[in-house]
């Protein structure tokens, strides 16, 4: 599942195509012909992105909302649109671009109320301006989950996946299943600005890179890693390879419902 800075990064490409401008908007496989057909003739006037949850805003107050799941995808073009091929939830066009969205979990237009209440049900986001991660630190500071689950909560702390939750623990040698109540705040604060920090510079770079200038195959004269996620990690998909810190194996487990790494040397916090 795309983890949130690639939400963000969706919206960023939402709003720079179609902001400002009337849009045709059709249901070619059928399965969003309703919603569709409110949304067809009116101007978008902007996107954003809490967590993995995407919405762009039509006049009159309508909002398509999104949810791309497991195999959810958005396809981007210049020019008139070609004829839709495969099942196609969703298709925007204005003549001058256009975007197709195959298997999303959720795609449905929205009142505002409607999707005010999607936020609510949220916990704050490192890429949303004006958050500080406080309201997710009062939930992780009274809980005995692990902060490894805890950091995967979408209702605590949204936006953050496998990857990022894995290689921010790393990063502060937090061992992951220490219970939220025993973090200390400072380590939480620690967290949180890693996790803006590390996000920010996904959005850029349309990719997750953690590891520090020291630790690149650059660095440290080692093959750069070949994996479908791309990016250079610590611990995230490298089970029984080598800590590039320590040395130490990395190890895995699944922990609530998804694979968790680690290195037992490096996060003995």
């Amino acid at each position: 599942m795309p983890e949130g800075h690639v939400i963000h990064r969706l919206a960023g490409e939402n709003a720079r195509l179609f902001g400002g401008r009337l849009a045709r908007v059709s249901s070619p496989q059928g399965r969003f012909a309703e919603g569709a057909a409110v949304l067809d003739g009116r101007v978008v006037e902007g996107a954003e992105a809490h967590g993995k949850h995407l919405f762009v805003g039509f006049e009159g107050d309508a909002w398509l909302h999104v949810h791309l799941g497991l195999y959810g995808g958005f396809t981007f073009g210049a020019g008139e649109a070609p004829e839709p091929v495969g099942q196609v939830r969703l298709k925007v066009e204005n003549g001058e671009s256009w975007a197709e969205l195959r298997g999303p979990t959720t795609c449905e237009v929205l009142t505002p109320g409607e999707k005010a209440a999607v936020h609510g049900r949220l916990g704050p986001d490192p890429l949303r301006a004006g958050e500080d991660g406080s309201a997710a630190w009062r939930r992780i500071s009274r809980s005995g989950t692990t902060i490894a689950a805890l950091l995967m909560d979408q209702k605590i702390l949204a936006g953050v996946g496998n990857v990022y939750r894995a290689e921010v623990l790393f990063r502060l040698g937090i061992a992951p299943h220490r219970p939220g109540k025993a973090i200390t705040e400072a380590e939480w604060k620690a967290i949180w600005a890693d996790l803006v920090d590390l996000m920010h510079d996904g959005v850029g770079a349309g990719r997750i890179d953690t590891v520090r200038p020291e630790h690149t195959p650059e660095a440290m004269g080692r093959p750069p890693r070949v994996d479908d996620h791309g990016g250079e990690v610590y611990v995230y998909r490298r089970a029984a390879m080598p800590c590039l810190v320590c040395g130490t194996e990395v190890r895995t487990e699944s922990h609530a419902a998804r694979n968790l790494f680690w290195c037992p040397r490096c996060q003995q916090r």
